[in-house]
């Protein structure tokens, strides 16, 4: 079957990297394609927010309050930027937070993990920053114009977000034996998931090929999670983390590390809702959504009578 001459303009704009606008033609597919990526990465940012706001009150200084408290507001402003460039795809945001509450859209596995420690704010800012930094730099060139325009000041702040988790475990790497351990455990237990992050394997993504044709993605999940490594274990190496990855090692012929098998299993269970705080996540969203429904009446009727 041949394309229409709709789709063979759109695939020019998009080979000749033209930004694909709000009211241009689009394949539906395209669009659904897009509503199901901003959206998640849209809830993964306000998800985000609760394992890190839960350390507010007990962060060890003035200082680290205001910067947590910084890095949270800013994760709430990356949530906004992205339900309006999702709305900006023809879908109201009280469906996309529905969709969320229900199940049907999910977030990044990442957050259905607890934070124990002081140091677990480190490790997220340090690693799971970091994995998403890698992420969406290459997602400032995205096909989609508001996604791609939200990303640019995203990044911006996101990089200081993992500069200041470095600078934490930089801090207890150079403190005491009790907080050096602490750095430790926190690295051991964020590394697979940080990993995790970037999706499930080239071979295994249903998404993929089709993201990559039309530029929704500008590199595979594999290559970017490659690049994470490339880069994190250098970093973990100067401040003296090691990595609970037996198989991990620089390969002189590939100039890259190799490193082990990722348990995809764990990652499915996460993802289909059996993570240690998916239950926790979800029923927190539902409340603060519950509780704040009089702002939101009070604002509609304030704007109704002006």
């Amino acid at each position: 079957m041949s394309e229409s001459k709709e789709h063979i303009a759109f695939q020019e704009k998009i080979d000749n990297d033209i930004k694909i606008e709000p009211k241009d033609w689009m394949p539906d597919e395209y669009r659904q394609m897009l509503i199901r990526q901003v959206s998640q990465h849209a809830h993964s940012e306000i998800v985000g927010m609760l394992p890190e706001g839960n350390w507010i009150t007990r962060a060890p200084s003035l200082r680290r309050k205001v910067g947590l408290l910084a890095k949270v507001q800013d994760e709430a402003g990356h949530g906004l930027y992205l339900y309006s460039a999702t709305e900006s795809l023809g879908i109201d945001r009280i469906e996309l937070i529905q969709q969320l509450h229900s199940g049907q859209s999910k977030y990044s596995n990442i957050f259905n993990y607890p934070t124990l420690t002081w140091a677990d704010i480190g490790a997220i800012g340090w690693l799971v920053d970091g994995a998403a930094i890698m992420n969406q730099v290459s997602l400032q060139r995205t096909s989609y114009g508001p996604y791609s325009r939200a990303m640019v000041r995203i990044c911006k702040e996101e990089s200081f977000h993992q500069r200041q988790g470095y600078e934490i475990m930089t801090t207890l790497s150079n403190g005491t034996e009790k907080q050096k351990a602490m750095a430790q455990d926190a690295t051991n237990r964020f590394w697979w998931p940080s990993l995790m992050m970037f999706g499930p394997s080239d071979k295994e993504s249903i998404h993929s090929s089709k993201s990559l044709k039309w530029k929704i993605k500008r590199e595979s999940n594999d290559e970017l999670r490659q690049q994470f490594v490339d880069r994190a274990v250098p970093q973990g190496e100067l401040i003296g983390m090691t990595f609970p990855d037996p198989d991990l090692k620089w390969n002189e012929d590939t100039g890259h590390y190799d490193f082990g098998e990722i348990d995809w299993e764990e990652f499915k269970n996460v993802i289909n809702g059996n993570g240690p705080c998916n239950k926790e996540r979800i029923r927190a969203r539902i409340k603060a959504d519950a509780d704040g429904r009089w702002v939101r009446d009070a604002a509609l009727a304030y704007a109704k009578n002006k």
